[in-house]
């Protein structure tokens, strides 16, 4: 495991619909983007470190819809979906998010996405999550979404390392 310097922070203000999370990649930004919008990038990264992500679905266009499913040790799976709809390379992409294992359908958030260059071939990365309720977002910090981000993150440290 590569460790590094940059610590992702996830801020979630009481009684707002948003959450951001901020981080920092020793990487330049178009490899960042790429990592965000290639579906064989995305499997190598995406979930937390005891998972396998799949990605059944990509349409790496605007209007396009996806589906990643991950799978703990036990084998359960959880799909997430959603639909692109901006992606402006290598700045922004704009998509929506669900969790399909609620007992309801309809609690999407809308995640913002951009990606700044910074000196040193480097690049910060944040993203805004807008959900449909206060209570939504508290879910969704509450249910361990921390470990997942901070996760990722580390493996895309890795996938950077990698790459070079």
């Amino acid at each position: 495991m590569t460790t590094t310097k940059n610590q992702t922070k996830i801020t979630a203000e009481p009684g707002k619909q948003e959450l951001f999370i901020i981080r920092e990649f020793e990487a330049p930004r178009a490899l960042v983007f790429k990592a965000f919008t290639d579906p064989e990038l995305i499997a190598r990264w995406l979930g937390p470190r005891d998972m396998t992500c799949k990605v059944d679905i990509y349409e790496n266009k605007e209007g396009g819809f996806w589906r990643f499913v991950h799978t703990d040790p036990k084998g359960n799976d959880y799909g997430f979906h959603g639909v692109t709809h901006e992606i402006t390379k290598p700045e922004r992409l704009i998509r929506t998010f669900e969790f399909e294992g609620l007992p309801e359908r309809g609690h999407v958030s809308l995640e913002t996405a951009t990606f700044e260059a910074l000196a040193g071939n480097r690049t910060k990365l944040t993203i805004q999550s807008v959900f449909r309720s206060v209570m939504d977002r508290d879910g969704m910090v509450q249910s361990g979404m921390e470990r997942g981000v901070n996760d990722s993150h580390a493996r895309l440290d890795e996938l950077f390392e990698n790459e070079k």
